[in-house]
């Protein structure tokens, strides 16, 4: 299991779900993720790391 740091911006965000695209490394495939684990007023467009199991904002 890879735990190194990775960032991610918010694509789009459908019911309780965002859609995370990684910017840090390509991916295939955008990365589904429950708000309740993210970060309260999160928009699209705006940027997180996930490190040690959380999301944090980016600036």
């Amino acid at each position: 299991m890879d735990l190194t740091p990775k960032e991610y911006v918010v694509d789009h965000i459908s019911g309780d779900y965002a859609f995370l695209r990684r910017t840090d490394a390509p991916a295939p495939e955008l990365n589904q993720v429950a708000l309740a684990l993210l970060p309260q007023g999160l928009e699209n467009g705006d940027r997180l790391r996930w490190e040690l199991f959380s999301y944090t904002r980016l600036d």
